[in-house]
């Protein structure tokens, strides 16, 4: 179980947020202290702020006088009334309100129910219940009702190098899945442009564009993230890069493409495309041989079916290549004369296209969704055929990728039907931040 806490000075805002959504039929109030309530699970707002108004003291220096507290159970965790119930009055008591006016709402407008709570923190004589540490005090609390109560830890899990990366489940927390699959990719992973980056993410239906424009006179550059299903179409809004983490802005990106420059050694993945490239015929042929070897291969069709990027992704290595930047015989034209004009079919591959090469030349790659990872046993290349190579220095294709498109506005950035983007709204409005001074604003 998750609780999220936000000291605030609006109870008329907090009462109204939640009475209206249970008012509507999307929940019921389960409990309150010190406040109205005529067992009908609906409220009414300004009776419950008018019961509140009347416990507030005259003068105090609490700037933010009220709470507000939602629990969040593990998705899995299918509560009572009477369960949530409990939970909250216990969570209540050990954080210190037992005795303060609250209300507890439960909230029912997603699948995953979960509670909320508006309580004040100030007594009538002024003093305030103390907020110290109240964030581990909060974390030690749930961890106990969870064993209590037989609940699933729904605690953020610490990401790991090993931990294996899933597809995105449309059933689950879709923000932390994201979330989760953009950290460990590019944990794991080496690749060069955003196509290269997104080759990758599409492998577990997840895609990523950028987001450049201008808010109130100031230039913003940034990112933003979709959840999508093995066909490639957007199931979710997109979540800005802000709301995942650091590691999945623009800025760490782009050092991550810097970082993967030095690193890079196409020769491995060169070697064992030529060779299955020489080995094959068709494009189904191609590639299922290279699935052999543990490369993945994702292409992406115009409306016409004509193949117009191709991006390797070598699990044995862990890297994203652009067919291009493994040479001109590799790229997306060459696939596209290869495999659907078989008329200006080339010959079969030269040794020499074999020979190891270093070409960080960077180029743009848009990739195609829904190829799966495959996990078999990784092939050694053809030694006796790379034993015949000469030097050819491959050359790049400049249109083997179209830029994704960019997102024309702020307002479709909202969050997914894992999380209650009205509800996300309501905290960042409640919460005080610090300003930062920035160089512009970034998603």
């Amino acid at each position: 179980m998750v609780a999220k806490i936000s000291l605030g000075n609006s109870l008329y805002r907090a009462l109204v947020y939640n009475s209206e959504k249970i008012n509507k039929e999307d929940g019921r109030l389960l409990a309150t202290n010190k406040i109205y309530n005529d067992g009908t699970g609906r409220v009414n707002i300004n009776r419950a702020y008018q019961d509140f108004k009347g416990w507030m003291p005259t003068a105090t220096r609490t700037e933010r006088p009220m709470v507000h507290i939602s629990l969040n159970p593990h998705p899995e965790d299918v509560l009572t009334d009477a369960e949530f119930t409990l939970i909250a009055r216990e969570y209540l008591e050990k954080m210190g309100f037992a005795d303060m006016p609250y209300m507890v709402y439960k909230h029912s407008d997603i699948a995953r129910h979960h509670i909320h709570i508006v309580a004040l923190r100030v007594k009538t004589d002024g003093t305030c219940v103390s907020d110290r540490n109240n964030f581990y005090k909060s974390k030690d609390i749930c961890r106990e009702l969870e064993k209590k109560y037989g609940l699933k830890s729904a605690e953020r899990q610490k990401i790991t190098p090993d931990m294996p990366i899933s597809k995105i489940d449309p059933n689950g927390d879709i923000k932390r899945q994201v979330a989760n699959t953009v950290k460990m990719v590019g944990m794991r992973w080496k690749f060069q442009t955003l196509g290269e980056y997104n080759a990758i993410l599409s492998l577990y239906n997840v895609r990523c564009e950028e987001a450049d424009g201008r808010v109130n006179g100031r230039e913003y550059h940034g990112l933003v993230y979709f959840a999508t299903d093995d066909d490639g179409k957007t199931i979710t809004s997109p979540f800005k890069a802000s709301r995942l983490g650091k590691f999945s802005g623009r800025e760490a990106i782009e050092q991550r493409y810097l970082k993967a420059k030095e690193k890079i050694d196409i020769e491995p993945t060169k070697r064992m495309v030529a060779d299955v490239m020489n080995a094959t015929a068709s494009k189904e042929d191609f590639i299922a041989g290279l699935k052999e070897k543990n490369i993945d291969l994702v292409l992406r069709y115009t409306e016409e079916e004509r193949i117009y990027g191709a991006t390797f992704i070598d699990h044995n290595t862990k890297t994203v290549l652009n067919g291009s930047r493994l040479g001109k015989e590799f790229s997306a034209n060459a696939l596209e004369r290869r495999f659907n004009n078989p008329q200006e079919r080339p010959m079969p591959l030269l040794p020499d296209v074999q020979q190891p090469q270093h070409d960080n030349t960077r180029q743009s790659a848009q990739p195609d969704a829904g190829q799966p990872p495959f996990t078999g046993n990784s092939a050694q290349p053809n030694s006796a055929t790379a034993s015949q190579s000469q030097n050819r220095r491959p050359q790049s294709n400049a249109n083997d990728y179209e830029n994704a498109p960019s997102i024309p506005g702020l307002d479709l950035f909202h969050v997914g039907p894992g999380f209650n983007a009205e509800e996300e709204a309501f905290y960042r409005e409640m919460q005080r931040r610090k300003k930062k001074k920035r160089r512009g604003l970034k998603l």
